[in-house]
Protein backbone atom coordinates (compact mmCIF):
# COMPACT_ATOMS: atom_id res chain seq x y z
CA UNK A 1 0.00 0.00 0.00
CA UNK A 2 0.78 3.45 -0.89
CA UNK A 3 1.96 5.97 1.49
CA UNK A 4 -0.82 8.77 1.90
CA UNK A 5 0.47 12.15 1.97
CA UNK A 6 -3.20 13.62 1.36
CA UNK A 7 -6.33 13.33 3.38
CA UNK A 8 -9.43 15.17 1.94
CA UNK A 9 -12.60 15.40 4.44
CA UNK A 10 -15.78 15.89 3.63
CA UNK A 11 -17.29 17.64 6.64
CA UNK A 12 -20.98 16.92 7.90
CA UNK A 13 -22.95 17.34 10.86
CA UNK A 14 -22.57 13.55 11.79
CA UNK A 15 -20.92 11.54 9.52
CA UNK A 16 -17.51 12.15 7.54
CA UNK A 17 -16.44 10.96 4.30
CA UNK A 18 -12.45 10.97 3.75
CA UNK A 19 -10.41 10.22 0.37
CA UNK A 20 -6.65 10.04 0.88
CA UNK A 21 -4.21 10.16 -1.71
CA UNK A 22 -0.64 9.28 -2.45
CA UNK A 23 2.06 11.38 -4.15
CA UNK A 24 1.19 10.30 -7.60
CA UNK A 25 -2.92 11.22 -6.68
CA UNK A 26 -3.81 7.35 -6.68
CA UNK A 27 -6.95 6.24 -3.91
CA UNK A 28 -5.19 4.73 -1.30
CA UNK A 29 -8.17 5.87 1.73
CA UNK A 30 -11.69 5.75 1.01
CA UNK A 31 -13.76 5.52 4.34
CA UNK A 32 -17.07 6.54 6.17
CA UNK A 33 -17.30 7.54 9.84
CA UNK A 34 -19.49 9.24 12.54
CA UNK A 35 -18.46 12.63 14.52
CA UNK A 36 -17.60 10.20 17.29
CA UNK A 37 -14.54 8.31 15.77
CA UNK A 38 -13.18 10.65 13.41
CA UNK A 39 -10.67 12.14 15.96
CA UNK A 40 -9.84 8.31 16.94
CA UNK A 41 -9.67 7.18 12.92
CA UNK A 42 -7.22 10.03 12.45
CA UNK A 43 -5.12 9.81 15.33
CA UNK A 44 -4.18 5.78 13.75
CA UNK A 45 -3.41 7.32 10.28
CA UNK A 46 0.43 8.09 9.71
CA UNK A 47 0.80 12.23 9.51
CA UNK A 48 0.05 13.74 6.41
CA UNK A 49 -1.85 16.87 4.83
CA UNK A 50 -4.87 17.07 6.36
CA UNK A 51 -7.48 19.17 3.97
CA UNK A 52 -11.53 20.55 4.54
CA UNK A 53 -13.55 23.10 3.28
CA UNK A 54 -13.90 26.31 5.44
CA UNK A 55 -17.17 25.87 6.67
CA UNK A 56 -19.31 25.13 10.21
CA UNK A 57 -17.43 23.58 12.63
CA UNK A 58 -14.59 23.22 10.34
CA UNK A 59 -12.19 25.46 12.22
CA UNK A 60 -12.56 23.52 15.65
CA UNK A 61 -11.80 20.13 13.87
CA UNK A 62 -8.70 21.74 12.23
CA UNK A 63 -7.75 22.58 15.79
CA UNK A 64 -7.92 19.12 17.03
CA UNK A 65 -6.65 17.14 14.24
CA UNK A 66 -3.13 19.62 14.10
CA UNK A 67 -2.52 18.52 17.76
CA UNK A 68 -2.28 14.63 16.28
CA UNK A 69 0.56 15.96 14.35
CA UNK A 70 -1.63 16.18 11.13
CA UNK A 71 -0.73 19.19 8.69
CA UNK A 72 -4.11 20.67 8.51
CA UNK A 73 -5.20 23.35 5.58
CA UNK A 74 -8.89 24.76 4.99
CA UNK A 75 -9.87 25.24 1.75
CA UNK A 76 -12.82 27.88 0.50
CA UNK A 77 -16.17 25.55 -0.93
CA UNK A 78 -15.84 27.86 -4.25
CA UNK A 79 -12.25 26.51 -4.87
CA UNK A 80 -13.42 23.26 -4.61
CA UNK A 81 -16.80 23.11 -6.46
CA UNK A 82 -14.78 23.16 -10.19
CA UNK A 83 -13.07 20.03 -9.23
CA UNK A 84 -16.03 17.79 -8.52
CA UNK A 85 -16.27 15.13 -11.32
CA UNK A 86 -20.17 13.86 -12.42
CA UNK A 87 -22.86 13.68 -10.09
CA UNK A 88 -22.08 14.98 -6.65
CA UNK A 89 -22.21 12.61 -3.33
CA UNK A 90 -19.71 12.85 -0.46
CA UNK A 91 -16.92 11.15 -1.39
CA UNK A 92 -16.86 12.85 -4.78
CA UNK A 93 -16.77 16.24 -2.64
CA UNK A 94 -13.47 14.97 -0.95
CA UNK A 95 -12.28 13.52 -3.97
CA UNK A 96 -12.47 17.46 -5.14
CA UNK A 97 -11.12 18.52 -1.74
CA UNK A 98 -8.10 16.50 -2.69
CA UNK A 99 -7.94 17.86 -6.45
CA UNK A 100 -8.20 21.48 -5.48
CA UNK A 101 -5.87 21.06 -2.51
CA UNK A 102 -3.28 19.64 -4.75
CA UNK A 103 -2.95 22.64 -7.30
CA UNK A 104 0.28 24.56 -6.39
CA UNK A 105 -1.25 27.62 -6.95
CA UNK A 106 -4.32 27.11 -4.44
CA UNK A 107 -5.15 29.79 -1.52
CA UNK A 108 -6.27 28.23 1.93
CA UNK A 109 -8.02 29.97 4.77
CA UNK A 110 -6.06 30.20 8.19
CA UNK A 111 -7.24 28.50 10.70
CA UNK A 112 -9.13 30.49 13.38
CA UNK A 113 -8.74 30.82 17.09
CA UNK A 114 -11.05 29.79 19.96
CA UNK A 115 -10.86 33.76 20.44
CA UNK A 116 -11.40 34.78 17.09
CA UNK A 117 -14.53 32.13 16.56
CA UNK A 118 -15.36 34.03 20.07
CA UNK A 119 -14.90 37.70 18.91
CA UNK A 120 -17.12 36.28 15.44
CA UNK A 121 -19.80 35.32 17.60
CA UNK A 122 -20.06 38.72 19.27
CA UNK A 123 -20.39 40.62 15.98
CA UNK A 124 -23.02 37.63 14.34
CA UNK A 125 -24.68 38.60 17.85
CA UNK A 126 -24.63 41.88 17.84
CA UNK A 127 -25.62 42.03 13.67
CA UNK A 128 -28.61 40.12 14.56
CA UNK A 129 -29.81 42.57 17.30
CA UNK A 130 -29.54 45.63 15.27
CA UNK A 131 -31.46 44.05 12.87
CA UNK A 132 -34.07 43.09 15.32
CA UNK A 133 -33.99 46.58 16.50
CA UNK A 134 -34.31 48.00 13.18
CA UNK A 135 -37.13 46.21 12.01
CA UNK A 136 -39.12 47.08 15.52
CA UNK A 137 -38.24 50.79 14.69
CA UNK A 138 -39.39 50.63 11.38
CA UNK A 139 -42.86 49.13 12.76
CA UNK A 140 -43.43 52.01 15.61
CA UNK A 141 -43.01 53.97 12.39
CA UNK A 142 -45.61 52.26 10.55
CA UNK A 143 -47.92 51.61 12.77
CA UNK A 144 -47.92 55.74 13.96
CA UNK A 145 -48.47 56.65 10.58
CA UNK A 146 -51.63 54.43 10.37
CA UNK A 147 -53.42 56.72 12.78
CA UNK A 148 -51.68 59.95 11.31
CA UNK A 149 -48.50 60.38 13.60
CA UNK A 150 -45.49 61.08 11.52
CA UNK A 151 -42.52 59.99 13.37
CA UNK A 152 -38.91 61.72 12.47
CA UNK A 153 -36.42 59.29 11.26
CA UNK A 154 -33.73 59.04 13.93
CA UNK A 155 -33.46 57.22 17.21
CA UNK A 156 -33.88 60.30 19.17
CA UNK A 157 -37.11 61.03 18.09
CA UNK A 158 -38.38 57.15 19.24
CA UNK A 159 -38.32 59.06 23.31
CA UNK A 160 -41.05 60.94 22.01
CA UNK A 161 -42.95 58.00 21.30
CA UNK A 162 -44.65 57.51 24.80
CA UNK A 163 -45.15 61.67 25.12
CA UNK A 164 -47.19 61.26 21.34
CA UNK A 165 -49.52 58.09 22.55
CA UNK A 166 -50.58 60.47 25.82
CA UNK A 167 -50.89 63.67 23.75
CA UNK A 168 -54.97 63.75 23.24
CA UNK A 169 -54.78 65.67 20.22
CA UNK A 170 -53.43 62.01 18.96
CA UNK A 171 -56.21 59.95 20.20
CA UNK A 172 -55.40 55.90 19.97
CA UNK A 173 -56.91 53.19 20.92
CA UNK A 174 -55.51 51.94 24.53
CA UNK A 175 -54.73 48.73 23.35
CA UNK A 176 -52.77 50.00 20.26
CA UNK A 177 -51.34 52.35 22.74
CA UNK A 178 -49.79 49.14 24.80
CA UNK A 179 -49.00 46.94 21.48
CA UNK A 180 -46.44 50.27 20.80
CA UNK A 181 -45.46 50.70 24.40
CA UNK A 182 -44.04 46.83 24.16
CA UNK A 183 -42.42 47.56 21.04
CA UNK A 184 -40.50 50.49 22.63
CA UNK A 185 -39.55 48.57 25.97
CA UNK A 186 -38.33 45.92 23.08
CA UNK A 187 -36.36 48.24 21.50
CA UNK A 188 -34.48 49.68 24.97
CA UNK A 189 -34.10 46.06 26.19
CA UNK A 190 -32.40 45.46 22.41
CA UNK A 191 -30.44 48.90 22.86
CA UNK A 192 -28.90 47.31 26.16
CA UNK A 193 -28.15 44.10 25.23
CA UNK A 194 -25.75 45.88 21.92
CA UNK A 195 -23.76 48.08 24.53
CA UNK A 196 -23.41 44.76 26.49
CA UNK A 197 -21.65 42.81 23.55
CA UNK A 198 -19.87 46.46 22.45
CA UNK A 199 -18.63 46.41 25.84
CA UNK A 200 -17.36 42.53 25.90
CA UNK A 201 -15.82 43.32 22.60
CA UNK A 202 -14.05 46.76 23.76
CA UNK A 203 -13.13 44.80 27.29
CA UNK A 204 -11.05 41.86 24.90
CA UNK A 205 -9.98 44.48 22.34
CA UNK A 206 -7.88 45.93 25.44
CA UNK A 207 -6.31 42.83 26.24
CA UNK A 208 -4.62 42.58 22.42
CA UNK A 209 -1.44 44.56 21.05
CA UNK A 210 -2.75 44.44 17.25
CA UNK A 211 -6.23 45.79 18.69
CA UNK A 212 -4.84 48.65 19.81
CA UNK A 213 -2.45 49.13 16.69
CA UNK A 214 -5.68 48.78 14.30
CA UNK A 215 -6.98 51.44 16.21
CA UNK A 216 -4.73 53.97 15.83
CA UNK A 217 -5.39 53.80 11.81
CA UNK A 218 -8.09 56.69 10.82
CA UNK A 219 -11.67 55.61 10.62
CA UNK A 220 -11.12 52.30 12.62
CA UNK A 221 -12.53 52.29 16.03
CA UNK A 222 -12.94 49.28 18.46
CA UNK A 223 -16.03 47.82 16.37
CA UNK A 224 -14.22 47.67 13.51
CA UNK A 225 -10.70 46.28 14.98
CA UNK A 226 -12.15 43.61 16.91
CA UNK A 227 -14.04 42.11 13.62
CA UNK A 228 -10.82 42.68 11.75
CA UNK A 229 -8.92 40.54 13.88
CA UNK A 230 -11.37 37.77 14.20
CA UNK A 231 -11.25 37.64 10.29
CA UNK A 232 -7.62 38.18 9.46
CA UNK A 233 -6.17 36.02 12.10
CA UNK A 234 -2.44 35.66 10.52
CA UNK A 235 -1.74 38.63 8.20
CA UNK A 236 1.19 36.84 6.65
CA UNK A 237 -1.03 34.57 5.00
CA UNK A 238 -2.14 37.58 2.68
CA UNK A 239 1.24 38.58 0.14
CA UNK A 240 0.29 42.00 -0.05
CA UNK A 241 -2.00 44.61 1.00
CA UNK A 242 -3.52 44.41 -2.13
CA UNK A 243 -4.57 40.83 -1.44
CA UNK A 244 -5.88 41.27 1.75
CA UNK A 245 -7.93 44.10 -0.14
CA UNK A 246 -9.10 41.57 -2.79
CA UNK A 247 -10.36 39.03 -0.39
CA UNK A 248 -12.60 41.35 1.36
CA UNK A 249 -13.90 42.41 -2.34
CA UNK A 250 -12.75 46.06 -2.09
CA UNK A 251 -10.44 46.27 -5.86
CA UNK A 252 -12.13 47.07 -8.98
CA UNK A 253 -13.59 43.66 -10.84
CA UNK A 254 -12.21 43.18 -13.95
CA UNK A 255 -13.14 41.92 -17.62
CA UNK A 256 -10.75 42.05 -20.16
CA UNK A 257 -9.41 40.42 -23.20
CA UNK A 258 -8.09 40.77 -26.28
CA UNK A 259 -5.34 43.08 -24.73
CA UNK A 260 -7.73 45.70 -23.20
CA UNK A 261 -8.19 45.97 -19.37
CA UNK A 262 -11.48 46.83 -18.56
CA UNK A 263 -12.34 47.59 -14.65
CA UNK A 264 -15.84 47.81 -13.11
CA UNK A 265 -17.24 48.44 -9.88
CA UNK A 266 -16.04 46.41 -6.83
CA UNK A 267 -15.83 42.75 -6.85
CA UNK A 268 -18.08 42.92 -2.96
CA UNK A 269 -16.06 39.31 -2.16
CA UNK A 270 -15.45 37.69 1.15
CA UNK A 271 -16.80 39.71 4.41
CA UNK A 272 -19.25 41.61 3.52
CA UNK A 273 -19.64 42.82 7.35
CA UNK A 274 -15.54 44.18 7.71
CA UNK A 275 -16.33 45.77 4.19
CA UNK A 276 -19.55 47.78 5.30
CA UNK A 277 -17.53 48.89 8.16
CA UNK A 278 -14.59 49.79 6.54
CA UNK A 279 -16.58 51.87 4.00
CA UNK A 280 -18.37 53.70 7.01
CA UNK A 281 -15.31 54.31 8.55
CA UNK A 282 -14.17 55.78 5.19
CA UNK A 283 -17.30 57.89 5.47
CA UNK A 284 -16.33 58.95 8.53
CA UNK A 285 -13.06 60.16 7.85
CA UNK A 286 -14.70 62.20 4.55
CA UNK A 287 -16.92 64.20 6.59
CA UNK A 288 -14.20 65.60 8.11
CA UNK A 289 -11.48 65.58 5.45
CA UNK A 290 -10.94 69.33 5.38
CA UNK A 291 -9.55 68.99 8.88
CA UNK A 292 -6.80 66.69 7.87
CA UNK A 293 -3.25 68.00 7.31
CA UNK A 294 -1.72 64.61 6.13
CA UNK A 295 -0.86 62.77 3.23
CA UNK A 296 -3.97 60.70 3.35
CA UNK A 297 -6.56 64.27 3.61
CA UNK A 298 -4.52 65.70 0.74
CA UNK A 299 -5.27 62.30 -1.54
CA UNK A 300 -8.75 62.15 -0.64
CA UNK A 301 -9.53 65.89 -1.39
CA UNK A 302 -8.04 65.48 -4.64
CA UNK A 303 -10.08 62.40 -5.72
CA UNK A 304 -13.22 64.07 -4.54
CA UNK A 305 -12.25 66.80 -7.24
CA UNK A 306 -12.58 64.13 -9.68
CA UNK A 307 -14.40 61.30 -8.64
CA UNK A 308 -18.38 61.08 -7.23
CA UNK A 309 -17.96 60.54 -3.58
CA UNK A 310 -19.34 56.74 -3.58
CA UNK A 311 -16.17 55.87 -5.46
CA UNK A 312 -13.71 57.73 -3.43
CA UNK A 313 -15.52 55.79 -0.02
CA UNK A 314 -14.90 52.83 -1.89
CA UNK A 315 -11.29 53.85 -2.98
CA UNK A 316 -10.73 55.33 0.83
CA UNK A 317 -12.09 51.43 2.29
CA UNK A 318 -9.60 49.81 0.17
CA UNK A 319 -6.70 52.41 1.15
CA UNK A 320 -7.31 51.69 4.25
CA UNK A 321 -7.59 47.93 4.32
CA UNK A 322 -4.19 47.94 3.11
CA UNK A 323 -2.81 50.10 5.65
CA UNK A 324 -4.92 47.11 8.31
CA UNK A 325 -2.34 44.89 6.31
CA UNK A 326 0.89 46.92 6.86
CA UNK A 327 0.20 47.11 10.64
CA UNK A 328 -0.64 43.68 11.37
CA UNK A 329 2.06 42.40 8.99
CA UNK A 330 5.25 44.63 9.10
CA UNK A 331 4.31 45.72 13.12
CA UNK A 332 3.49 49.06 14.51
CA UNK A 333 1.24 52.34 14.50
CA UNK A 334 -0.04 54.03 11.89
CA UNK A 335 2.17 57.23 10.72
CA UNK A 336 -0.10 59.78 9.78
CA UNK A 337 3.15 62.13 8.56
CA UNK A 338 5.62 59.61 7.25
CA UNK A 339 8.13 61.45 6.16
CA UNK A 340 8.23 64.22 8.83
Amino acid sequence: MSTMTLLGIDIGKHSFHLHGQDAQGHQVLRKKTNRGQLLSTLAQLPACTVVMESCGGAHWLARQIGVQGHDVKLIAPQYVKPFVKGNKNDFIDAEAICEAASRPAMRFCSIKTAEQQTLSALHRVRESLIGHRTAAINQIHGFLLEFGISLPIGTAALHRVPTLLDNPQHPVPLSFKNLLMRLYRQIQQLDQEIKDIESDLKQQLKEDDAGSRLQSIPGIGPITASALLADIGDASNYRSGRDFSASLGLVPKQHSTGGKTVLLGITKRGDKHIRRLLVQGARAIMQHIDGRDDALGSWVRELLTRRHSNIVACALANKLARIVWAVLAKGGQYDPHPNA
